[in-house]
């Protein structure tokens, strides 16, 4: 383990088993917190979970779908048992809808982005509020994309979803701003070396976009750092990549 800054501290991470999510946990758990990882692929979270033991952290896998009815209030009911008081919650899980024109797309399509991008913030907020605020200093960390503010032609599905993410998050730290200590940051990672970004770019050479320790290396920072909630920052690709 490098150091100890988040000694102590536990955190949750949504979309755990690969890309960002799982470069975040791995960054946290080095930075000492116990990190709770959380996606649909029990196997995938497994290897997660032995990386980071293996670097001499410690992990604890919950498989869950964010979008089933209930998961999240189940989810929550069996953390906050055991560890009553939440440190770190990064909201990273997302879907990518279909990229298509708006008027060719499909309700079924958006209303999956909807709910696993938005509906499933709100509830995992929702869910964890009382275990934040019995946290000295929490940090709750969403991963949002430049389309939520920046509109783009065929993103429109997966814009509106990170639109509405960008602004639950905003709100939710405005609201808790003057009667807690819990901070908000809304992280854009940017162009990222991600299973996603390659869906979207099938063209793209990958070693010309930062990897996803990168990213999670910043989230990993932030959790330690003190700034203004809400918070807003973007993880740039060119630095990356020439010191790489």
């Amino acid at each position: 383990m490098t150091n100890a800054a988040l000694a102590g501290k536990v955190a949750l991470v949504t979309g755990a088993s690969r890309g960002i999510g799982a470069a975040t946990a791995r960054a946290l758990a080095a930075a000492g917190a116990h990190v709770i990882l959380v996606a649909r692929n029990a196997r995938d979270l497994e290897t997660v979970e032995e990386a980071i033991y293996e670097a001499g952290g410690s992990a604890t896998i919950a498989p869950c779908d964010l979008v089933e009815p209930d998961a999240i209030g189940r989810l929550a009911a069996a953390i906050t048992t055991r560890w009553p008081a939440m440190d770190i919650l990064v909201i990273n899980a997302a879907v990518l809808p279909v990229l298509t024109p708006v008027w060719q797309i499909e309700p079924i399509d958006l209303n999956r982005g909807l709910l696993l991008n938005v509906a499933a913030t709100q509830a995992l907020i929702a869910s964890f509020h009382a275990a934040l605020r019995k946290s000295s200093g929490a940090r709750v960390i969403g991963v949002t994309s430049s389309v939520g503010t920046n509109a783009r032609a065929y993103w429109g599905a997966y814009g509106a979803s990170k639109a509405a993410f960008d602004n639950l998050l905003d709100a939710y730290a405005q609201e808790v701003r003057g009667i807690s200590s819990i901070r908000v940051a809304i992280v854009d990672p940017g162009a990222t070396r991600t299973a996603m970004r390659a869906k979207a770019y099938p063209g793209e050479d990958p070693a010309q976009v930062k990897p996803p320790e990168a990213v999670g290396a910043r989230i990993a920072a932030l959790a330690t750092e003190d700034f203004s909630s809400p918070h807003r920052e973007r993880v740039g690709n060119a630095d990356v990549l020439r010191e790489s």
